[in-house]
């Protein structure tokens, strides 16, 4: 299969994550035999110019998916949801960006450098992990190999890009309205995120944890296949940062490990770089990340707390590594397996 190129379809293709699927697709030069742009009603007609062609936006329907070999998704579940069955039935492959599927038994959730293996147990849905897991993943794989992780907290300090051109367009009118004094009324949040951190990112859950944090806690044991009873916690908050989630990790491991060990394998490890220099002040920031690839990792210490413990700070570009990025990889690797 693999001999030929694939008619591909980018779903929820104005978006902010759609555009950057297309910006990343082009970018990593990926082969195909056709290129179709699929939206809502609302955005269909939308004008889109790719590789010095221009497309029209398509509004989604059943039959856009005729003769489809992989889509690329980022439209809401409530979207995917409705056309997932019918680009399966047409034997296509949805390589979907939004919750979905991810927690399903027969959906393998990827991300390409940790589980790519998984790829192949695709029934046509695959799907890509939230934003702050899918950063973490690149970060906790090869260290689980070696020392195996026996607890985890993880603090995420995320981007208001992750919540669409309404939250950064609400971050940038709210700083206004704040330096000049003037009453703001929120829409995108539910408080003022301007000179403010908002402890709550998605609804709460019966336990008290927000659906956001409880993304990280169950998505991490599917794609590292960690035992269900593995000891994880996450507190999400929304930042006044226009772009990319940073997080501060603690892991506590089975086996002892030393802050020089984590650098070295985190220093060889696919898409991870290590900035690690504190008494020089060089340690990652969410402007090092935006718009690049790599998830980057400082603040590598001995955790005083745990046995065994390190503690580490971690950012990446939520857009990309967290949604754009891996989706395209997963499009390359599948591709390159010959899965479609």
């Amino acid at each position: 299969m693999s001999g030929r190129k694939p008619n591909i379809a980018i779903l929820g293709a104005t978006g902010v994550v759609g555009r950057e699927i297309t910006k990343i697709f082009d970018e990593m030069k990926i082969e195909y035999n056709s290129l179709k742009f699929l939206s809502s009603a609302k955005s269909a007609g939308t004008k889109i110019t790719f590789q010095e062609k221009e497309y029209t936006v398509e509004e989604a329907k059943p039959e856009s998916f005729d003769g489809i070999n992989i889509v690329l998704a980022s439209a809401g579940a409530s979207t995917s949801k409705l056309f997932a069955p019918e680009i399966v039935k047409r034997g296509g492959v949805l390589i979907d960006n939004s919750s979905a599927f991810r927690m399903e038994d027969n959906v393998p959730l990827i991300i390409v450098g940790a589980n790519e293996d998984d790829i192949k147990l695709h029934k046509g849905i695959i799907a890509n992990p939230n934003c702050s897991t899918s950063q973490l993943m690149l970060v906790l794989k090869p260290l689980n190999e070696k020392f195996k992780i026996k607890r985890l907290i993880v603090s995420t300090y995320q981007a208001v890009s992750g919540a669409g051109l309404k939250a950064i367009n609400e971050l940038r009118e709210n700083t206004k309205c704040a330096l000049k004094g003037e009453e703001f009324e929120p829409s995108a949040f539910k408080k003022e995120i301007a000179f403010n951190v908002l402890p709550q990112i998605d609804v709460f859950c019966d336990n008290g944890y927000t659906k956001e944090e409880m993304k990280v806690v169950n998505e991490t044991k599917k794609i590292l296949h960690l035992d269900k009873d593995l000891p994880i916690s996450c507190t999400a908050a929304r930042v006044p940062v226009f772009n990319s989630h940073s997080e501060a990790v603690d892991i506590e491991f089975e086996e002892s490990v030393t802050p020089d060990e984590v650098r070295e394998i985190l220093k060889n490890t696919f898409g991870v770089k290590v900035i690690d220099n504190p008494e020089n002040f060089e340690y990652p920031t969410t402007k090092d990340s935006s718009g690049v690839d790599p998830v980057y990792v400082g603040r590598i210490r001995k955790n005083l707390a745990f046995n065994n413990g390190i503690s580490l700070w971690c950012v990446a570009d939520n857009l990309r590594i967290g949604a754009a990025l891996n989706t395209v990889r997963i499009c390359q690797k599948v591709i390159e397996m010959g899965l479609y």
